[in-house]
């Protein structure tokens, strides 16, 4: 059975029927293309026993074929126009709708509202697979990977240039790119054209997929100390480390002698002429230790 929700002349008459109109502030783009749906439901390689969140399910056009494949499917959207018409159009189905801004609202939370009486799935493991609102997909991310529990695979439709940083190598790393792959190995597994979309947008998407890695890529004791630490180097990224790493610390308000900072940066084995997007994970992390 083909998914009824691609139809473009389908998704106009339930925007007219709903008095929406599409906007950039909401990410309300509406897949329309089925080669790009099938690259996402294939990426997720789901089954029967699979529990699946939906971020931003909009008309239904991912959670039609999410349902069709996985055991059950938590779907959240933020429009209450849209939680409703998903309501009525999936009663009766193994659909989940929790009407909620995504980051008001921890995993376990969501994953709270899955009723397992009619499958038997474990909510502590899970795959998160969505069209994600471009505005959102860096947040959305970190919510998911950061909190708990985390999905054991994510399959996301985002905009293509945020896909390319997220999967970027030593030598063009970012803040976004380490704060993904310490959790997750990254890959883009297809390209989306801005026509897959209504309305089109003004740029092309990606397909991505994040496994979730047994252990964080670094052996840190503190996260969130180490990504101060990264944030603090990439805050005035044009300068040398040397320079950058003391005044990012000091804009942060962590002051610290900058002999010191220097220092860490010896005892990394990080040259001080170097530049935040040249440093490995590993290299920040031996950084992190170095001060700590």
């Amino acid at each position: 059975m083909d998914n009824p929700y691609l139809s473009t002349q389908r998704v106009r008459a339930a925007l007219r029927a709903l008095d929406l109109r599409p906007t950039r502030g909401m990410g309300q783009n509406f897949l329309i293309d089925p080669l790009a749906l099938d690259s996402i439901v294939d990426a997720a390689d789901l089954g029967p026993d699979d529990l699946v969140v939906e971020v931003g399910p909009g008309l239904g056009v991912l959670t039609w074929e999410l349902l069709r494949r996985a055991g059950r499917v938590v779907s959240v959207e933020l429009d209450r126009r849209l939680a409703a018409r998903l309501h009525e159009e999936f009663a009766d189905t193994a659909l989940c709708i929790v009407q909620d801004d995504v980051l008001r609202i921890s995993p376990a939370e969501i994953l709270a509202y899955a009723d397992t009486q009619h499958a038997t799935l474990n909510t502590q493991h899970y795959k998160l697979v969505a069209n994600l609102p471009y505005a959102i997909t860096a947040p959305v991310l970190r919510h998911f990977l950061e909190g708990e529990p985390q999905p054991d695979l994510t399959v996301v439709l985002v905009q293509w240039e945020v896909a390319e940083r997220i999967c970027a190598t030593v030598g063009d790393m970012s803040v976004l790119a380490h704060s993904v792959q310490i959790y997750a190995e990254a890959e883009i597994v297809a390209r989306v054209p801005a026509s897959s979309f209504h309305p089109a947008p003004a740029v092309e998407s990606a397909v991505l997929r994040l496994r979730r890695r047994p252990a964080l890529a670094v052996d840190v004791d503190d996260v969130g100390g180490l990504f101060r630490i990264i944030k603090a180097g990439f805050l005035h990224s044009r300068k040398q480390l040397g320079n950058a790493l003391p005044s990012g610390l000091a804009a942060m308000g962590v002051p610290l002698a900058r002999d010191a900072a220097l220092a860490a940066l010896a005892a990394a084995g990080v040259d001080l002429t170097r530049r935040a997007e040249t440093l490995s994970l590993a290299e920040w992390a031996a950084v992190y230790r170095a001060l700590a």
